[in-house]
């Protein structure tokens, strides 16, 4: 009875020390963080140097930076490579596409990487090249790149950066609550004779805020949607404001209400009651 005894102990600590050992192993693992590449037309993949494939490519690697070089194949024209740095984060998948060109100019391409950030909203950056660049978020103008948001809704959205002399460029990305998406986009150099057309079809739909009468004569601006939000500025009936997004959870509208300057190029933005303002669209 007391051998029996002796190696049940032994058969229990010996399962306690391998699970904790798989713990251990787990906890100490580098974490590692996704990459997905697709390419026109494909190429061969080097990370940090080495050959690791050619495109469409996925791949799982240690968390931070890391150098990425792609070499178009199968094409008889001398098209240019791609290398950048790039941030994998743990977890989350980083996506590079790139349309190979015979130069610089003829090359686009994008990029969507994702930062933690911690807070419970979602946010997006976008940047371009060129800079200065029309971005319209699910049809709607948001100003021009570099362009910001540390509150938009976490979904889907349709990301579109239009620039004159420049192939428009658009996608699909979904944003997610407690992180930074940034989407940055390498815009296709076209023909300068076709600049007046480019800038006629730049021509798009935008939401104007107009403000109503309040029982005040003036409506709070506020820093997040919702009375507890801290008071920012005030406005007043019949101004009228870009629109930039709704709240889905408290109906509050954000607006821009002062213009960019160095180092808000998405200019001055807060929150206002729906209650006392409308949204209407208008053409540029």
């Amino acid at each position: 009875m007391k051998t029996v005894k002796i190696i049940l102990i032994s058969v229990v600590s010996l399962i306690i020390l391998t699970g904790t050992a798989f713990y251990l192993v787990g906890l100490l693992s580098p974490k590692q963080g996704g990459i997905r590449i697709e390419t026109t037309p494909k190429a061969t993949v080097f990370v940090n140097g080495s050959l690791v494939g050619e495109t469409p490519f996925t791949g799982m690697y240690k968390a931070g930076a890391v150098i990425l070089r792609l070499v178009p194949t199968g094409s008889s024209e001398n098209l240019v490579p791609f290398e950048t740095s790039i941030t994998l984060t743990p977890g989350i998948e980083t996506f590079v596409g790139r349309n190979f060109g015979t130069s610089e100019d003829t090359s686009s391409g994008r990029i969507i990487s994702f930062e933690k950030t911690g807070s419970q909203s979602a946010g997006l950056v976008v940047i371009s090249q060129p800079d200065n660049a029309q971005v319209l978020v699910d049809g709607v103008s948001r100003g021009f790149s570099p362009y910001s948001t540390s509150a938009i809704a976490p979904a889907m959205h349709t990301i579109a950066i239009k620039a004159p002399g420049y192939s428009d460029l658009s996608m699909t990305v979904k944003t997610l609550i407690g992180y930074r998406l940034t989407f940055y986009a390498k815009l296709e150099k076209t023909d300068s004779q076709n600049t007046d057309s480019i800038k006629e079809s730049l021509k798009t739909e935008i939401k104007i805020v107009q403000i109503l009468e309040t029982p005040t004569g003036y409506l709070r601006v506020r820093s997040k949607p919702g009375a507890g939000g801290e008071e920012i500025a005030q406005v007043k009936p019949g101004e009228t404001f870009p629109y930039l997004d709704t709240d889905a959870a408290t109906g509050w509208i954000e607006i821009q209400y002062g213009a960019p300057k160095p180092g808000l190029p998405s200019g001055i933005v807060g929150w206002i009651s729906a209650d006392y303002a409308t949204v209407s669209a208008v053409a540029r």
